[in-house]
């Protein structure tokens, strides 16, 4: 049988309809075979050594995960052409940039966090020291398997760019800024434009960074760089709110008052309809810039699904 998911929005007094071109099978299997090639990539660049350190990264960055931004970034690219051989060095470097950041924020210093993804935090298993220079590790290694991509010598001057962009969007201008918001700004006291500030810098960036990698890459025009700019934006706030949403629950259950939430600045039912009105967002987007792929259509929709926990990516 013919397999199809639509999200309907409104747009302008009409419905737009987003339908998968050949089925919701057909491209759930796209993305569960290339998330399949994320991971193989990422245990091959963490085999190198099996010391301290080593085991450290690995266990942080292969212990699961969603694979979000990678697979953002290997789907942008396929837009515009770009190999996925190729992309697959910078989808691969933004997973490692987003690991290293998990690491830093588990710290006691920072979050103070004792498990990931269900399990031990990197500090818990192998002491803050390690945990430190693990994250450290992480991020240059980052920056070296970005330098390895196999581009030829009249594009090097567009990786030369993708990786200036990734790097401000990792550091103060973007997740760096945004995690410094998120240990100083208070919850009671948070306005909404500044929790909106917050996650695009702190959650948005790197979604921000993955998207136009594959467009610089793929010599995607300004007019359709700026459109997934903004379709990463809005994906961004909504993939942090459905975050927040699902952590809320745990949060009451302990009545623990967490850092900036939206479910604590809106209540539980706003952010749920903003979390959908940021979906809808994200799909206009799409469909108002003639972009069409089905994966980036359902990295966005897929927001909606319900989950009983959260991996923060």
């Amino acid at each position: 049988m013919y397999l199809r998911r639509m999200a309907r929005h409104q747009s302008q007094g009409r419905i737009i309809i987003f339908r998968f071109s050949y089925g919701l099978m057909r491209v759930e299997n796209k993305i569960f075979q290339k998330k399949e090639t994320i991971d193989r990539e990422l245990e091959r660049l963490l085999s190198r050594g099996d010391s301290l350190l080593f085991q450290a990264m690995r266990q942080t960055v292969l212990s699961g995960g969603k694979r979000y931004r990678p697979l953002l970034a290997l789907a942008s690219g396929e837009c515009f052409g770009v190999l996925e051989d190729v992309m697959l060095h910078f989808a691969c470097a933004l997973e490692l940039i987003h690991n290293y950041s998990l690491i830093h924020d588990d710290l006691p210093s920072m979050d103070d966090d004792d498990f990931r993804r269900g399990k031990p935090s990197c500090h818990k298993s192998f002491g803050e020291d390690i945990a430190l220079l693990a994250g450290d590790s992480l991020l240059t290694l980052a920056f070296e398997v970005m330098s390895q991509a196999p581009l030829e010598e009249k594009l090097l001057p567009r990786k030369e760019k993708v990786i200036r962009e990734i790097s401000q969007l990792a550091g103060i201008k973007g997740m760096i800024g945004g995690q410094f918001l998120d240990i100083t700004l208070s919850p009671e006291k948070i306005t909404e434009k500044e929790y909106y500030e917050l996650i695009l810098k702190k959650t948005g960036s790197l979604i921000v960074a993955s998207l136009k990698s594959g467009a610089i890459l793929g010599d995607a025009s300004p007019s359709q760089i700026h459109s997934l700019e903004e379709y990463g934006r809005n994906i961004g706030l909504a993939f942090q709110i459905r975050d927040d949403i699902i952590d809320s629950v745990k949060d009451v259950q302990e009545k623990y008052l967490p850092r900036p939430n939206a479910v604590s600045l809106f209540g539980l039912e706003k952010a749920k309809r903003k979390l959908k009105t940021f979906v809808e967002r994200a799909l206009r987007i799409l469909e108002e810039a003639c972009l069409e792929s089905d994966e980036l259509c359902y990295l966005a929709s897929n927001l909606l699904e319900s989950k009983s926990g959260s991996e923060n990516g």
